[in-house]
């Protein structure tokens, strides 16, 4: 009787270090399944991630764990990075949820492209172990490029994985990686960066705000989205405005236009898309209309037309100066 094929499970955001974690784990005739885990922040269906997949050879799977994610980020056992990025406690929510599909894709371990030292905070040995910890899974996780220089799992001591065939990288240089990639025939891989938006310290003071109001929870997470894109106006607690600055800004804007209070876009004349989110009072919604006003085209020196919630209302010319001001008060930069 053939011996069972054995499978992996992989963390996979589809840049360099996931990538080549599976080209050695797949060399070693391991069948490698991709997870690719979305969130509100992170992931989600992507050509880079898709192309690397297919370059591999592996299948790939979107994963949405975007409640759980939630849930630790209100409060991470181990705190947060610089930002409001809880690195810790999200790899290892990573690692609990992949062990609950184990048994669903017939898989017997994880393995992830963590790099031992490349991140200072969340890539330390003692962090590795943490994460280890809290996964409830810590024994079945698998390291390639860095297992030489960590305890042995449990897939290495039963003998279902190589170890003298697993790597030794540690540290921060991604030299190392560039030069297996090159070993391994792994081509046109992204350059590392940030694809967590919680990591991004523009980002990441406007959601600090969103958290201060009390709204960092699923039901809130169109908030989340906007927030991404364009201007970004908090009038007090729980009132914003969301102002779009481009047409790629605007064309994201209207998918959420129903979200808030109102929507605000030009009547014969382009603009930004706005949106007014919470209980805002008559003087803040003429704020709204004179912000249309002051990014069209007259800058505010001529009166034009606005839909309101879909209502034609026409704006007269504004008070630039103070408009200005409210603008300074108010707006939240991503700088």
């Amino acid at each position: 009787m053939e011996n069972k094929r054995v499978r992996a499970l992989a963390l996979f955001s589809g840049g360099l270090d996931s990538a080549l974690a599976i080209k050695v784990v797949a060399n070693q005739g391991i069948e490698v399944i991709a997870l690719n885990f979305v969130s509100h922040f992170f992931g989600g269906k992507n050509e880079k991630a898709e192309a690397m997949a297919k370059q591999l050879g592996v299948k790939l799977e979107y994963v949405n764990f975007s409640k759980e994610h939630m849930d630790i980020m209100r409060d991470p056992v181990y705190g947060r990075g610089k930002n409001m990025n809880p690195c810790i406690d999200c790899h290892a929510l990573m690692f609990k949820v992949a062990g609950e599909l184990l048994e669903k894709y017939d898989a017997q371990f994880i393995i992830s492209g963590e790099v031992l030292g490349q991140r200072p905070m969340s890539q330390n040995s003692q962090a590795l172990e943490k994460v280890k910890a809290l996964s409830n899974i810590s024994d079945l996780i698998v390291r390639p490029l860095s297992a030489k220089k960590l305890p042995m799992s449990k897939p290495e001591r039963e003998g279902l994985i190589n170890r003298e065939k697993l790597l030794d990288i540690e540290g921060r240089s991604r030299k190392p990686q560039m030069r297996l990639a090159e070993e391994l025939g792994v081509k046109d891989y992204p350059m590392p960066g940030g694809g967590c938006l919680l990591t991004d310290p523009g980002y990441s003071k406007r959601l600090k705000l969103i958290e201060e109001d009390g709204l960092l929870y699923e039901e809130y997470s169109s908030i989340f989205h906007i927030l991404k894109t364009g201007r970004f106006f908090r009038l007090g607690e729980k009132k914003y405005l969301f102002v779009g600055r481009t047409k790629e800004d605007n064309d994201i804007i209207v998918n959420y236009k129903t979200f808030g209070s109102f929507f605000i876009r030009g009547k014969g004349v382009g603009g930004p898309y706005i949106i007014g989110y919470g209980d805002l009072n008559s003087e803040e919604i003429q704020f709204a209309k004179d912000l249309f006003s002051r990014y069209c085209k007259f800058k505010g020196e001529q009166p034009i037309e606005i839909f309101f919630n879909e209502q034609p209302m026409k704006v007269d010319v504004i008070n630039r100066e103070e408009v200005e001001e409210k603008i300074k008060k108010y707006q939240i930069n991503m700088e």
